[in-house]
């Protein structure tokens, strides 16, 4: 029996098999995207792992410049030489669609394009390390924008792949096989009672064929009484 209930007539058994059909035809798309969707998701996963590793070591080589300039300069100086940023920087954002998830695309563009400008002060009262600790920052900007947008691409092929998973198993253990199982019941409860109409129709036929039997018999019988009872007997010429 079906997990559901089904009408058992051909019209629901056309109708079934046009769902199933359109089901494993979307089950195997469903599969190849899955797929995709993995391998994408390894890429992004490789080179997320690399820009981190770059970014962090951008990041210990600018912490120890700054260590550094912290040590032969005074606070003050160091807050006042930081207080006041010479160069600003645009974020523009667009999106691109990977098997049908928008991923963002991060860009960025500073106001002056001389690599000086990114000093916010005079380099009399400022110690060399500082000049390397903001150089180091500044370069390393491009890799951590692009990090934030792997970081992002992998959650959003994350949660896509595993959205995509729950359809193609739900497609494979439960939409397909209740269909299949439905389609198994509607076709034996069909011929079973197209057994039963022949059964029923050889039936009717056997009792029409001893009805007209009968009757012949009976024909035979009341033609015999009416010869035997006229008196009449073969004459002699």
């Amino acid at each position: 029996m079906p997990a559901t209930t089904v009408n058992p007539t051909r019209m629901e058994l056309t109708r079934l098999k046009g769902r199933l059909k359109t089901a494993r035809r979307g089950h195997k798309l469903l599969k190849d995207k899955r797929d995709e969707l993995m391998k994408q998701f390894l890429d992004v996963v490789r080179e997320n792992r690399a820009l981190r590793r770059r970014v962090e070591e951008a990041l210990m080589q600018a912490h120890g410049s700054f260590t550094v300039a912290s040590a032969l300069m005074s606070t003050e100086m160091l807050e006042q030489s930081l207080m006041y940023p010479k160069q600003s920087v645009e974020l523009t954002m667009d999106f691109q669609n990977v098997m049908s998830v928008n991923v963002p695309e991060y860009h960025f563009k500073t106001k002056n394009a001389e690599a000086g400008d990114v000093y916010p002060y005079g380099f009399a009262a400022t110690s060399g390390a500082l000049d390397d600790a903001v150089d180091a920052l500044s370069g390393v900007f491009q890799d951590m924008l692009r990090l934030a947008e792997m970081e992002k691409t992998s959650q959003l092929l994350a949660e896509e792949i595993e959205k995509t998973r729950r359809r193609v198993n739900a497609l494979e253990y439960v939409k397909i096989p209740q269909m299949e199982e439905s389609i198994k019941y509607i076709s034996m409860k069909l011929d079973e009672n197209e057994r039963a109409s022949t059964i029923r129709l050889m039936k009717v036929k056997d009792m029409l064929l001893k009805d007209a039997i009968e009757e012949k018999r009976a024909e035979d019988a009341r033609a015999i009484r009416t010869f035997g009872g006229s008196g009449e007997g073969p004459q002699e010429i």
